[in-house]
């Protein structure tokens, strides 16, 4: 599905837009009713002073456009002063009269707001009137002082946002060409920051990738190099013993020997492999694990490999009521790859030990270099004596499908294997 493209900055700048009307329908709208009691109030304290002052003879100082002044008089007649009609139109007195119920308030004649305050003085009713021209004037002073300013500091606010925005944009757009290039090597990836933000934050965990990828294709290419060197040399010594009887310099019986036992190794490499793949099909479903007899399994494995090296003394303890739980292939895979690794490297002893989820393999072989104890367990890694293999990459994705974890520790003299449940 197509959709426009919507910039990061014109959003932002519709933002800002919608912010300004909305600042400007509180400025022009709701504040003003919002002024209005408060305006009100102030109108009838304007209003009433004068009343406090004004004697029945009215003081002509005192009057205004503005405000008008009516005094009631205990027979009920009305006197006014002469400026009503500029305050007020009216031909007949009484009719705003009657409306004026209470001390102060407001009343409605004519379509227009007319506002009052009264007193009583000795039976004599002081009646201050104004229409609203005051309250105007007061609201639109206030509005002419609140406005621009409202006006200005939300205009920086907008300019800032805006300046934040267009910065923001930039670095996502440095992102964005950073991923876009993140195989190319001649690609300025370096990027600076000021502040350290979300933004930087997400630089970093790019970068991060950028370099895994880096290592994991020069890791895949050493692998596949690995490989190549681990199946020609079967390859090449199988070829040699064929031209060699061909050429009628080995006896075709002993070369037989030779190339049995080098498909033999090729057989067990490429079944490896298929285990291996297996295994990262795998690794995203949810094997289904039994109780297993881990003492049956270990002394089945020990059979099976103790007449390899008669040189060797195996050492079995083992908990009868050791609890583990997997398939019984799995486990046989395990062992089998752990120890054959062990009989290549056990000078004389061999010793496994068996508790509830803990197995701990030994042997008193030489102590594995540390540099090669990191990343040991990667397929195809040079590890002791220059030696290839995938035997214990397989052994802990094993063991990880499991639940199980190990880890490989040089002792005073010789290595473990040690064997735990896992913790998650």
């Amino acid at each position: 599905m197509n959709s426009k493209k919507n910039r990061l900055s014109k959003q932002l700048l519709f933002i800002v837009g919608i912010a300004f009307l909305i600042l400007f329908l509180a400025l022009g709208v709701v504040l003003p009713k919002m002024i209005i009691p408060v305006v009100e109030s102030s109108l009838y304290s304007h209003l009433s002073e004068p009343l406090k002052m004004v004697e029945q003879d009215m003081d002509n100082k005192l009057l205004n456009t503005e405000v008008a002044y009516l005094y009631v008089f205990e027979d009920g007649s009305i006197f006014t002063s002469s400026n009503l009609n500029q305050v007020i139109k009216v031909n007949n007195i009484n009719k705003i009269y009657n409306k004026m119920e209470k001390q102060h308030g407001k009343f409605r004649y004519k379509n227009k707001i007319y506002y009052y305050y009264m007193i009583e003085d000795d039976g004599l009713t002081k009646i201050a009137l104004s229409n609203d021209s005051y309250i105007n004037r007061v609201k639109a002073n206030i509005l002419g002082t609140i406005f621009p300013i409202m006006l200005i500091t939300f205009a920086l606010i907008g300019l800032a946002l805006v300046l934040w925005s267009y910065i923001l944009v930039r670095k996502i757009e440095k992102l964005k060409n950073k991923i876009d290039n993140i195989d190319n090597e001649e690609y300025n990836h370096h990027m600076d920051f000021l502040v350290d933000d979300e933004v930087r934050s997400l630089y970093l965990a790019i970068e991060d990738m950028r370099l895994g990828l880096i290592n994991q294709e020069k890791y895949r290419n050493q692998m596949y190099q690995n490989i190549s060197h681990d199946f020609k040399t079967p390859l090449s010594v199988i070829k040699s013993y064929i031209e060699a009887v061909e050429d009628e310099v080995e006896e075709p019986k002993d070369a037989l020997v030779v190339i049995k036992e080098q498909t033999d190794k090729l057989e067990q490499k490429v079944h490896s492999l298929l285990y291996l793949n297996k295994l990262d099909y795998l690794k995203d479903s949810k094997v289904e694990v039994v109780d297993v007899d881990m003492g049956s399994i270990i002394n089945g494995e020990v059979a099976k490999f103790k007449f390899n090296r008669k040189d060797v003394n195996f050492k079995i303890d083992i908990d009868k009521k050791s609890k583990f739980v997997g398939t019984v292939d799995a486990w046989e895979t395990i062992l089998d790859n752990i120890l054959s690794n062990f009989m290549r490297y056990a000078k004389s002893e061999i010793k496994i030990t068996c508790r509830t989820n803990r197995i701990v393999l030994y042997n008193d072989g030489e102590k594995i270099d540390d540099d090669l104890l990191e990343g040991i367990f990667n397929p195809f890694r040079k590890g002791i004596k220059g030696q290839f293999g995938l035997g214990l990459n397989i052994v802990k994705k094993t063991l990880n499908m499991m639940d199980y974890d190990i880890v490989i520790k040089n002792e005073k003299k010789g290595v473990s294997f040690i064997i735990t449940k896992g913790t998650h």
